[in-house]
């Protein structure tokens, strides 16, 4: 399961610290960030089941920084 986040994160020595402590409290997820995407995209993918959006939003919170999920976007063609 992979979950995307939009992140008010600028700078890679804080996108750096705050995969440490991604994976130093979830062994089983795998985050990185995409600081180039207008939204400050952090990209998290579990190895056994879903994300915990929740947690991992109050994680950053802690750490002084804000997150919220991205709403899957479905592409219609016609």
């Amino acid at each position: 399961m992979v979950e995307v986040f939009k992140t008010n994160v600028i700078e890679d020595d804080h996108a750096n610290m705050l995969v440490y402590h991604i994976h130093q409290n979830f062994g089983e997820y795998k985050a990185n960030f995409d600081l180039e995407d207008c939204d400050r995209i952090l990209r998290v993918k579990s190895s056994t089941g879903q994300v915990e959006a929740a947690v991992l939003i109050n994680l950053l919170k802690e750490l002084g920084f804000d997150a919220e999920v991205l709403p899957d976007e479905s592409v219609i063609t016609m």
